[in-house]
């Protein structure tokens, strides 16, 4: 099996992109993607890219941190569902940015990535909140089903089904049902949907959607009338089939998913 090698700190990548299925199939790892946003902190460049094309391959929207400095910045301003940290950074350690993500009191779900495979920093990670811990050099495939596994873990309680109403969601499959007939979604209609349905009769400013659903490329944008031009076809996809949820507009805020 192909790997991802350290040489003098630097990563020489030999995966081929073509066997995941068969690496997934082979362990039995269901394909679970949620509208899931990732921050990979990584300061070595190469490895920062493979794992960022990996990850969009996946379906995943990605971000990137370099440094603490930028890093600490992103995790102030954006929640993320899952962050890949590494430990050593040019100008900081990643165990104090677990210690500020710890007195935020954020959520976001930490998976530590590092040369350093010390007994000490292991258990001083995960006593600082980090959810898992995967020594370089590590498979692609294993980081993925790991990513999956922190994120079922806080999501839906580890369902791979999501009911809400009579709308019913297949994320392996990105299926959509209402009342168990198909509902044909384009990708971003998907993507906008499982982030509502996910977020539930809570409020959603349309800069937070654009952001979460987007990633950080919606800063390049005049105008979110690509956005809402998304959010009116999926609103009338979800009338049209008698959905039991419904997307509202909230007039100079944003939107609210209900259920009937």
């Amino acid at each position: 099996m192909n790997s991802v090698k350290n040489n003098s700190n630097i990563f020489i990548i030999d995966y081929h992109f073509r066997i995941y299925s068969e690496i997934r199939l082979f362990f039995g790892y269901a394909k679970i993607n949620f509208v899931m946003k990732i921050l990979i902190i990584e300061d070595e460049p190469s490895l920062q890219e493979l794992i960022k094309e990996s990850l969009e391959n996946e379906r995943y929207v990605v971000e990137c941190a370099s440094d603490y400095n930028s890093a600490l910045l992103k995790t102030e301003d954006y929640d993320y569902d899952c962050i890949l940290l590494d430990i050593m950074l040019p100008d900081g350690n990643g165990l104090t940015l677990l210690e500020e993500l710890k007195k935020m009191h954020k959520r976001d779900s930490v998976i530590i990535i590092s040369a350093k495979d010390s007994l000490e920093d292991k258990i001083t990670g995960l006593e600082l909140g980090a959810d898992d811990y995967l020594s370089k050099p590590f498979h692609l495939a294993e980081l993925i089903a790991r990513i999956r596994s922190v994120i079922r873990r806080k999501q839906n309680d580890g369902e791979i089904i999501i009911e809400v109403g009579n709308l019913k969601i297949y994320p392996d499959e990105f299926k959509v049902l209402v009342n168990n007939k198909n509902l044909e979604l384009n990708r971003k209609e998907y993507d906008i949907l499982l982030y509502f349905v996910n977020r539930c009769n809570r409020m959603i400013d349309k800069n937070t959607l654009a952001e979460s659903v987007w990633g950080d490329h919606i800063d390049q944008v005049d105008n979110f009338d690509f956005i809402y031009a998304q959010i009116k076809k999926l609103r009338k996809k979800l009338k049209e089939s008698d959905a039991s949820v419904e997307i509202k507009a909230i007039y100079g805020i944003g939107y609210k998913m209900t259920i009937e």
